[in-house]
Parts: structure tokens; sequence; C-alpha cells
């Protein structure tokens, strides 16, 4: 199963790698786009889901890698929730 690396820059111009173990979140995230983190945070919740099925379908588990990019992407914009100004920027797409 193909797997995606995504940089963002956060509310707080950090940037991390992020990870997801299907292509999908490119149908949810567009490179060069800023997102408000509550608009962030749901896209990359509806993307993780779908991935994480795809991954159960193929091979019986769903991905805790998946799972704990999630944690630690919903930690991460619990700090500017509702905050509307603030941005996130994806960077790039990176195929693994």
């Amino acid at each position: 199963m193909p797997a995606m690396h995504y940089r963002v820059r956060w509310p707080d111009a950090t940037e991390s790698d992020c990870y997801s173990p299907s292509l999908v979140i490119e149908d949810y995230l567009t490179v060069g786009a800023e997102y408000s983190p509550d608009e962030f945070l749901k896209r990359v919740r509806a993307a993780t889901a779908i991935a994480n099925d795809r991954v159960r379908e193929k091979f019986g588990f769903a991905c805790s890698r998946a799972s704990d990019q999630l944690i630690d992407t919903e930690a991460r914009m619990a700090r500017y929730a509702g905050a509307v100004e603030q941005r996130v920027r994806v960077l790039a797409f990176e195929r693994a």
C-alpha cells in the first residue's frame, strides 16, 4: 500500500513531516493551501479514517502509525481550536 509523507507549517511557524498510510491524503489536502486549524483537523481526520479502513481491509488491522499521527495532530490543533486567524499550510507531499 503506498504511503505518503506530507510537510506542514503549523500556526506557530514550526514545520513537521506527517504520515498517511494511503495516498488519500492528497484528496483532502492541497500543497500550498492554508487551512484554519479546525478545517485542517477535520480534513486529516477524514483522510485518516479512510486510510485506516484501507489498511484494515488489506491487513486486518488499522495502521498504528497513522493513529499516532492523528493523536499528535489533534494535540497540536487543540492549542488553536476556534482560532480562524491562525493557519496551517501544507508545504509538500512525498510518496514513501
